[in-house]
């Protein structure tokens, strides 16, 4: 028998009664049919960034916050994956920006020092595992927006730059360049976090 987290139920409960609202009248049926066929493409997005269950919990009602409020935009109907992925790795960004890093990183060490280890046997190795995906994460904060955002897209949901290229409406060789770029930021941040 399948165990259900019940947080987690609520926040499908939350998202969907928000698509199904009665003031969603013209917009119901495209963002039930969205949230039914996407939900967990922009969850699993906003998780592999934020690595956190309730940071993605937060992102998909955010993302489908906006369709609510917003309405559908226009280039949504003809790629809602590509659009929803890209949302979804948007407002997952935004919160590591917006959140108070310190508090919760040091929260999210503790936690990570107390559970049992998954799949490193060793527990100073997965703590070690933990600080770099910390450091990482504060990292991908300190790029630009887009170059954030094409990182995401190529490292941690496996596009290829010309998926990428397509999916935000620019040319491989600016997807590259910007990912080498950001490649080298994001090397001597680590660097710098490593000294520290």
């Amino acid at each position: 028998m399948k165990r259900t987290d019940p947080r987690r139920e609520e926040t499908m409960a939350g998202a969907r009664s928000l698509v199904e609202s009665p003031a969603r009248a013209e917009t119901a049926p495209c963002l039930q049919e969205l949230f039914g066929t996407y939900h967990r493409l922009v969850f699993d997005a906003a998780y592999r960034v934020t690595g956190r269950h309730d940071d993605a919990e937060d992102v998909l009602q955010s993302v489908f916050l906006r369709l609510a409020r917003g309405g559908i935009p226009r280039g949504l109907p003809e790629c809602p994956g590509g659009y929803l992925r890209r949302a979804a790795v948007n407002a997952a960004i935004d919160l590591i920006r917006s959140r108070n890093c310190e508090r919760r990183a040091v929260e999210r060490e503790m936690r990570l020092a107390t559970e049992p280890p998954a799949s490193f046997g060793d527990p100073s190795a997965r703590q070690e595992m933990a600080h770099l995906r910390r450091r990482v994460r504060d990292a991908l904060g300190q790029l630009s927006a887009r170059a954030a955002e094409m990182v995401v897209l190529r490292y941690f949901e496996g596009l290829s730059n010309r998926e990428i290229a397509e999916l935000l409406d620019t040319s491989e060789g600016t997807v590259g360049v910007t990912l080498h770029r950001a490649r080298r930021r994001l090397r001597r941040a680590l660097e710098q976090a490593r000294e520290e």
